[in-house]
């Protein structure tokens, strides 16, 4: 089996070189950049399976987040994780609006970082085991086809992340049931904090919302979680 290709984009070499050989002793395949135009400019041919972002990058100061934005233009599946010293309430929630899978501290150990980047490709790998096909699950307005990843609000397509993809999906396969933030991270094969959860349904809503203004269909029910309303 080919090795995971991860490419990390930080412009502090000693970060960026720690982070490569860690990785690298641990079976991934490993590239650094020290800037966007860098990293752009290697993946015109092919995405690597997964990026690792930092926000500042030297004078670009939000450079990681343009990053962001021009690789989920390009791949609504690619998992990004931002790795970053900025870890403020505001510029996480940035970071997972712009569609990253993942927003760790520079603080965080090595192993830990390991272990997230572990469990976005299991994600990968759960998505790509051969499956009986599925009939599209209709509530109402709302059509989703989980062999095609597609979900679609009153004939129009929802722009949805693999994240956001599974979370709406754990969501509306029991109308009216709350799911935790816990069981909805488990069916999206991820492992983030509960404020990262958050942001996932807050993104999942504004897309709804740019299709139907009126649309209220995710409860969320403090304390438990988040329900799909008939």
């Amino acid at each position: 089996m080919a090795k995971r290709e991860i490419a990390i984009i930080e412009d502090e070499q000693a970060i960026r070189d720690n982070t490569i050989d860690f990785l690298t002793r641990r079976g991934y395949s490993v590239k650094g950049f020290a800037s966007r135009a860098e990293a752009l400019s290697a993946f015109v041919g092919k995405l690597p399976d997964l990026v690792i972002l930092d926000i500042g990058l030297a004078d670009d100061v939000d450079g990681g987040f343009e990053l962001c934005r021009e690789l989920r233009s390009r791949s609504s599946t690619l998992p990004i994780i931002f790795l970053t010293a900025r870890d403020s309430d505001f510029d996480s929630v940035a970071g997972l609006r712009l569609g990253a899978d993942d927003y760790i501290s520079k603080e965080t150990s090595l192993p830990q970082l390991v272990a997230r980047i572990a469990a976005l490709f299991r994600r990968i790998e759960a998505m790509q085991e051969p499956q009986k096909p599925q009939q599209p699950l209709q509530r109402n307005d709302l059509r989703i086809d989980v062999d095609r990843l597609m979900a679609e609000w009153r004939g129009s397509s929802l722009q949805l992340t693999v994240t956001e993809f599974w979370m709406l999906h754990a969501l509306v396969r029991h109308p009216g049931h709350v799911r935790s933030r816990d069981k909805l991270m488990e069916e999206a094969h991820i492992y983030v904090d509960s404020s990262s959860v958050s942001t996932h349904i807050k993104r999942i809503r504004r897309k709804f919302l740019e299709i139907d203004p009126e649309f209220a269909h995710i409860d969320t029910v403090y304390g438990a979680g988040y329900r799909w309303k008939p």
